[in-house]
């Protein structure tokens, strides 16, 4: 199982920035995936998941109706389309094969991606 993140770089608030995890080694129908990220000196938490069975998503309230994951079957990627992005989601933004509850809660598995930062400036 691999996952590797790419996109990531500077954006501007108010801008966007669409993140890619690219995905080999296992299906869709096997495990969800969801992105989480960790900001300097704070804990991992979780942004976004979107499930194995059903494509059901979770957001974290802290990004719901700015952020929108989607998957493609057909080229075993997730992607993360950011929306007016704030300086509060800088971070390191990883995709992990996840353990989804539906829309409410979501926790990341055994395997993970390298990071990808994103840096988000006035």
């Amino acid at each position: 199982v691999q996952l590797a993140e790419s996109g990531g770089g500077a954006a501007k608030v108010g801008g966007s920035l669409r993140l890619s995890c690219e995905t080999s080694g296992f299906t869709f129908d096997e495990y969800a995936v969801g992105w989480f990220r960790q900001a300097p000196g704070k804990a991992l938490t979780g942004v976004s998941c979107i499930g194995s069975s059903d494509g059901t998503t979770y957001y974290a309230d802290s990004v719901k109706g700015r952020f929108t994951i989607s998957s493609d079957g057909a080229t075993n990627t997730v992607y993360l389309q950011m929306d007016s992005p704030k300086p509060e989601d800088t971070a390191v933004y990883y995709c992990a094969t996840a353990r989804q509850f539906g829309d409410k809660y979501c926790e990341p598995q055994d395997h993970w991606g390298q990071g990808t930062q994103v840096t988000v400036s006035l």
